[in-house]
């Protein structure tokens, strides 16, 4: 195979925001992350394909941030200074970070350790890899091929129904990066979108998560944060109740970017704890939040009836969706709550992996920080991650009692 990842700008753009307020205020914060194939029944790997995961990863760590790509992010994303460019210029991943195995039971072992400062921006560049190794390596050559042209033919599909405005979403972004069926077709349907737009009736395609391709074709990067940074900052240090750990956040955030970055992701500890922080103040300060696990109408309810609460005009502020979402549901929900908020959706795995194989249902999440355990307890059971029973016992605990005493 060729190199997947030949650019350190083939990253979500959310990796640079958490970057730089990891690297100003927790820089001591030494992580785990840890893989999981959530499709273990079904999805085995081979010895082959390990050892191109680590042929493309050792690739991946030769990188280095080129001058024209730190020029480029200074200019869409000017709230990004100027000690932290200057990092990102001397920054380069490292293979000792890694530790790539097959596990007997014929699945991919893969634990990145390090300070998370260093560590974030090798995610999502790590699951991609993993994605199009296993779809290169599970397939023939015809059977790849064929699945390509699957995935332009519906690619071509839904342009069309969005032109004819069959599907109207307003605006929309891609967030597909991490579980993409390949670099290749990616950078095409990024083209195909980004090329497209302006012939869409009653939908506009933002950009994408992905700051490469967005550089590339002119549109724009988008993203904030993710459960990670929740996580370690609420989470990852003994002196904090982790009850509290959407305003450790929040303090945190505020304090890297004052009312930049402005979309808030509710659901690391379950979005009715995030609603306890989430104060007239913080309603105010942040443009509006991300709904990731959970029914997305009774999420998007709740968040109205919060900003209603607080006296917030919920139409000047914005309702981001973006868990597992299609086009058609994308139309309904706008259709629900459209004219009472600003919504927006962010579009994975059916914009970059929808064909006639199934996409890779993988994450790779902080599990320890500071040889402590942490945990992401979102809005649905399926989608929680930890390595310790008995911590997330305590979580649960600290949580309920806050709502009860709250």
């Amino acid at each position: 195979m060729e190199k997947i990842i030949t650019s350190l700008l083939d990253n979500d753009l959310y990796k640079f925001n958490m970057g730089q307020c990891l690297m100003h205020q927790f820089a001591d914060a030494h992580v785990v992350w840890e893989y999981k194939n959530r499709d273990a029944a079904d999805r085995k790997f081979t010895a082959e394909m390990v050892e191109e995961i680590k042929k493309q990863v050792q690739y991946f760590c030769d990188l280095k941030f080129h001058k024209d790509e730190l020029l480029y992010l200074s200019k869409v994303c000017p709230w990004l200074t100027k000690d932290y460019l200057d990092f990102l210029s001397i920054y380069q991943p490292s293979f000792d970070w890694y530790d790539i195995s097959l596990a007997d039971d014929g699945q991919l072992s893969l634990i990145i350790t390090g300070a998370q400062f260093l560590t974030t921006y090798c995610e999502t560049p790590t699951m991609a890899i993993v994605s199009e190794v296993w779809f290169r390596y599970a397939m023939s050559d015809e059977e790849y091929e064929a699945s390509m042209a699957e995935l332009y033919r519906r690619t071509d599909e839904k342009i069309e129904k969005l032109i004819s405005g069959e599907y109207q979403l307003g605006g929309f972004s891609d967030f597909g990066t991490r579980r993409r069926f390949s670099k290749e077709s990616f950078d095409k349907i990024i083209d195909k979108f980004s090329s497209n737009s302006k012939k869409f009736s009653g939908s506009v395609f933002v950009g994408t998560s992905n700051v490469e391709l967005a550089k590339k074709y002119g549109v724009k990067p988008v993203g904030t944060m993710a459960h990670e940074l929740i996580q370690t900052i609420g989470q990852g240090y003994p002196e904090r109740n982790p009850a509290y750990s959407n305003k450790f956040v929040m303090d945190a955030w505020h304090q890297e970017y004052g009312t930049e970055n402005g979309i808030y992701l509710t659901d690391c500890i379950g979005t009715d704890v995030f609603l306890c922080d989430f104060t007239k103040v913080e309603a105010k300060l942040f443009d509006g939040v991300r709904h990731d696990s959970g029914d997305p109408y009774m999420w998007g309810e709740k968040m109205i009836a919060h900003y209603e609460s607080l006296g917030i005009d919920a139409k000047t502020k914005t309702l981001l969706f973006s868990d597992s979402l299609d086009f058609k549901r994308a139309h309904d929900l706008r259709q629900t709550f459209n004219g009472r908020t600003n919504v927006a959706f962010g579009i994975g795995t059916f914009i970059v992996a929808d064909t006639d194989v199934k996409n890779m249902n993988q994450v790779l999440k902080v599990v320890e920080v500071n040889n402590r355990p942490v945990a992401k307890l979102s809005d649905v059971e399926g989608k929680n991650m930890c390595r310790d029973l008995q911590y997330i016992d305590y979580l649960r605990r600290t949580i309920k009692w806050r709502m009860e005493h709250n």
